[in-house]
């Protein structure tokens, strides 16, 4: 099963003012792109061939880093695009909001705190919300790793590599973070993900 770059679920203007056209064409149709061509051609020959992408993410942690590298970037970005609607964040889904205010103390908390593992992230990397046994988690990894490899499953990832916001807010990490949350996210996707990781 090689990867395939998906088609982003809205226009390419439909995210503004909070991301641009112009880094949703440079993040989804250069970067993307390049994570599914190179992982494609890093795949051929190698006992991955034709596996799943969580299974090339799990399986080439620690053993193939080139190949992890791409596989990691691709499954990530699979989902950060879902992750996001035109007129997103707004209330969470009940369910979903009681386990985070019992696992995190409160909606605003976990805000604060996924606000904070973007921010604290040096370098490359991405926030994330995440269940780990059985409770929701804030995390944060660096370069194209995710929760997968560290025993949870992610919900929710905000990637904060520059591309995906400098054209926009330049170095202001904290004011693109808090714009995700605010006016971005899709939070029936997270809970969909959330359901499916608490079955």
């Amino acid at each position: 099963m090689s990867f395939t770059l998906p088609e982003l679920p809205y226009a390419y203007d439909a995210l503004q003012p909070y991301m641009s056209k112009e880094t949703l064409e440079f993040h989804h149709d250069k970067h993307h792109a390049a994570y599914v061509n190179t992982g494609n051609n890093l795949l051929k020959g190698t006992e991955f061939e034709g596996r799943s992408v969580e299974e090339v993410v799990k399986g080439s942690f620690g053993k193939n880093q080139a190949l992890f590298n791409n596989a990691g970037q691709h499954y990530n970005h699979i989902h950060f695009w879902r992750w996001m609607k035109p007129n997103g964040g707004g209330a969470l889904p009940g369910k979903l909001e009681k386990q985070i205010v019992s696992d995190l103390g409160s909606v605003d908390k976990m805000k604060e705190d996924f606000i904070a593992a973007g921010t604290g992230q040096f370098g490359s990397g991405w926030a994330w919300l995440a269940i780990k046994d059985g409770r929701i988690t804030v995390m944060k990894t660096p370069n194209g790793e995710n929760p997968l490899v560290h025993g949870a499953q992610p919900i929710l990832g905000c990637d904060v590599w520059e591309h995906s916001y400098y054209i926009d807010y330049r170095n202001r990490r904290p004011d693109y973070l808090k714009a995700f949350l605010e006016n971005l996210v899709n939070w029936a996707y997270v809970e969909e993900m959330y359901e499916a990781a608490t079955k």
